[in-house]
């Protein structure tokens, strides 16, 4: 039997940076997120006895070193199951991966859910939550709905995709796939000089942004959120090596952002592990910061999402 599922990318609002177990992939600090309506990853698994080897297309190709992550994966399924047949996977993104989109939270959260379905399981969204988590971290808050907290082994939902209309325009200045993962770079967060720092503070930012979201104070949140990217990357500039995504591209739309919000767009930016940009906007500002993205030459793509509900089947998901 296979089972297809779809989930969604997410962008971390308050971003997750460095691990306090490796193997478990828990994370050295909570983090809270949205689910992205337009980014998502599709996926179906089959287990069958016919298969004599796990098979893993990921957006029409073979790559050996996702095929790996992916297999892994499958083992830690096949073993709660208590099933061992070979399975074959076949996933597929509708946006560029391994550009910092967060393509690894989609991927896995799509696989946790159909490797599962198709091998028998029914897990609830706290145990998929945590199963995803395992394959990648920020998985675990591609599984509940809407904007997600993640603390310790899983995450949960805190408020529904409808709660506000806030849009995240994903803006794509390069294709390029970076040349240090994410978490081969999330090892080294330990070597700044200003990781501790940035554990000791993240408490009380955190409460100030749940406030915010609580109050749906846009220009709070967004402060926060702009601030948190900055201290981010600032952190991944001083590692040791240090650890540089952005691109000139980048930094023209980050100074662009400070220039629109100056004339009255209340616009704000935060960026994964990548070069390319998220502008966070209200629903009454999207057609004046798409207009002004037009006038941009270097912008390769626009995505305009909203916040989204997490993993699900397919309507056809068993077949």
């Amino acid at each position: 039997m296979k089972a297809t599922a779809i989930a969604p990318s997410n962008i971390a609002f308050i971003k997750y940076w460095g691990k306090k177990d490796e193997e478990l992939k828990l994370p050295a600090n909570g983090s809270i997120s949205m689910n992205l309506s337009n980014l998502v990853t599709t996926t179906t698994v089959e287990f069958s006895p016919d298969f004599k080897e796990d098979l893993v297309t990921i957006n029409g190709k073979e790559n050996l070193k996702e095929a790996i992550r992916v297999i892994q994966f499958l083992n830690l399924v096949r073993q709660k199951a208590n099933v061992f047949l070979k399975a074959k996977v076949i996933s597929k993104n509708n946006f560029p991966d391994g550009t910092g989109l967060s393509s690894s939270a989609s991927g896995f959260a799509a696989l946790a859910l159909a490797s599962t379905k198709s091998i028998g399981l029914n897990l609830n969204k706290k145990e998929l939550s945590s199963l995803a988590r395992l394959g990648s971290g920020s998985a675990c808050r591609s599984i509940s709905d809407g904007f997600v907290e993640w603390e310790g082994e899983r995450a949960k939902s805190i408020y529904p995709p409808d709660y506000w209309k806030i849009i995240d325009v994903v803006v794509i200045v390069s294709s390029e796939k970076k040349d240090i993962s994410s978490t081969d770079g999330q090892k080294l967060a330990s070597t700044s000089p200003f990781f501790q720092t940035r554990l000791n503070n993240l408490k009380d930012k955190i409460h100030r942004f749940k406030k915010a979201l609580e109050t749906k104070n846009f220009t709070n949140l967004g402060e926060i959120i702009e601030s948190e990217a900055l201290e981010l990357h600032a952190i991944m500039l001083t590692s040791t090596p240090s650890l540089i995504y952005w691109c000139p591209e980048t930094l023209k739309l980050m100074k662009l952002v400070k220039q629109w919000r100056s004339e009255g767009l209340d616009v704000y930016f935060t960026l994964n592990t990548g070069q390319d940009v998220h502008l966070i906007v209200e629903e009454k500002n999207k057609d004046k910061l798409i207009y002004r993205l037009k006038e941009i030459k270097e912008i390769k793509k626009s995505i305009v999402n909203r916040p989204a509900i997490g993993v699900r089947l397919t309507k056809d998901h068993l077949f």
